[in-house]
């Protein structure tokens, strides 16, 4: 109580609070800078990672979207008003695809730098060890977007019918960032539970492709359950992939995507919190602390 009113009655001290604040906040906001900034140049660095990241879709918009277009026997079902190319409905799902991708990427480059110290020294920093993943998130969603923009413009250039050019196309691209901030979280989330590098590929396997597979990236589910595969569907329907691809697609055509962005943004939440609680060494179930190469 008499600091409070020492406060009060102290101007300085209220000076001297309110300039630790603004000193505490400029720091954080540095620290978010300058982790971005690191993702970035790595990035750039790495000649060869976007046109990795561009052929894996690339292929798959020119040998199925073509292959399958005139096969696809997709209808004016919603969000569209009349009947799709194949390539066309494909898009939002490989747009989800890159995304994804990197989402998994990131996961493996924590468990590197954490490997390699580099997080350790990271995760040290005068800062809550959940700005620092956020800053993480915001710079994997960065290039998640980036890579998607890319490849969406060279689906454009190759004559992909796509609405992006338009206010839809703007919502859409508001959705291209939560659904990297959604994956991008997951990756998070998946790095506290990998503990060497050796087991990256075997877990990602049980992570992306049923992700990408079981959702509605490469068909409708109307087509799921026309086609009796009854049990694809349900996991399909409670797959969060689905919802961030069903979230763009309908965006992209101004349509109401239901239920979609409250299920991409309560995983966002989920993900998240449960990997910086994974990060916390004294109550994480992850233990980073006790690892031998971890933080």
């Amino acid at each position: 109580m008499s600091r409070h009113r020492a406060l009060d009655t102290d101007p300085s001290a209220r000076h001297a609070d309110a300039g630790g604040a603004r000193h505490g906040i400029a720091h954080a906001l540095q620290a978010l800078v300058a982790i971005v900034q690191r993702e970035l140049l790595k990035f750039v660095q790495q000649t060869g990672r976007l046109a990795s990241a561009l052929i894996r879709p690339l292929l798959w918009l020119a040998v199925f979207g073509a292959g399958f277009r005139s096969v696809s026997g997709l209808g004016a079902a919603a969000p569209y008003d009349h009947a799709v190319s194949y390539d066309v409905y494909l898009v939002p799902g490989l747009v989800g695809m890159v995304l994804l991708f990197n989402g998994m990427q990131s996961s493996l480059s924590m468990v590197y730098d954490r490997e390699m110290g580099l997080m350790r020294l990271l995760l040290t920093a005068p800062l809550p060890r959940a700005w620092l993943l956020f800053a993480k998130l915001c710079a994997t969603a960065l290039l998640s977007l980036l890579q998607a923009l890319a490849f969406v413009a060279v689906a454009l250039a190759i004559g992909t019918d796509l609405p992006v050019f338009s206010l839809a196309g703007l919502h859409a691209l508001l959705t291209t960032v939560a659904g990297a901030l959604m994956l991008g979280a997951l990756g998070l989330l998946l790095s506290v539970h990998i503990k060497h590098l050796e087991n990256f590929a075997g877990t990602m396997n049980f992570v992306i492709f049923p992700m990408y597979f079981m959702s509605t990236a490469l068909y409708p589910l109307a087509k799921l359950q026309e086609s009796g595969a009854g049990w694809i569907y349900h996991v399909a329907r409670l797959n969060p992939f689905t919802h961030a691809v069903e979230w763009l697609r309908f965006a992209l055509y101004g349509k109401d995507p239901g239920a979609a962005p409250w299920v991409v943004l309560g995983c966002l939440v989920v993900f998240f919190t449960l990997a910086a609680w994974g990060y916390d060494p004294q109550r994480g179930f992850g233990q980073l602390s006790k690892r031998g190469g971890g933080a």
